[in-house]
């Protein structure tokens, strides 16, 4: 399903990459699915990248609009993430990205629709992970 196998570059990104990372699909991509994401900002200060990733994760799935949704979603999410195979925070980078992007078709009426804002959440995704490989000098 993830077209542009952004899994592959995952492991490439340092940590402070893959926390900015993390953090803009979260709160800023999530918006396109119809989740308002405020992270407490208390519980991130002063962690490092790995522990931040880990902590704004946490508190992002414990935001559901649609539990039933959100259950399968994650479930596709999980299942697809575990395929590749990741290590350390690149895999719960990997499945929040799968997550949010999977999220959001919500507002597509049908199959080729929800396809298409998919892969349209993919592309920014792929953006985002090109426009964070430019500022830490990662070559993909």
């Amino acid at each position: 399903m993830s077209d542009l196998e952004l899994h592959k570059y995952l492991p490439k990104l340092p940590e402070e990459a893959l926390q900015e990372f993390t953090e803009w699909c979260v709160v800023e991509q999530s918006r396109a699915a119809g989740i308002e994401f405020v992270p407490d900002r208390t519980k991130l200060e002063k962690l490092i990248p790995n522990e931040y990733i880990w902590q704004i994760i946490d508190q992002f799935m414990k935001v559901k609009a649609d539990p039933i949704k959100a259950g399968l979603v994650s479930a596709m999410a999980g299942q697809e993430a575990d395929s590749h195979n990741l290590i350390g925070s690149a895999v719960m980078v990997d499945f929040v990205a799968l997550y949010v992007k999977y999220l959001i078709p919500e507002n597509g009426n049908t199959p080729e629709e929800a396809k298409k804002l998919i892969v349209e959440a993919g592309l920014q995704q792929y953006e985002k992970l090109s426009e964070l490989a430019d500022k830490y000098n990662v070559q993909f």
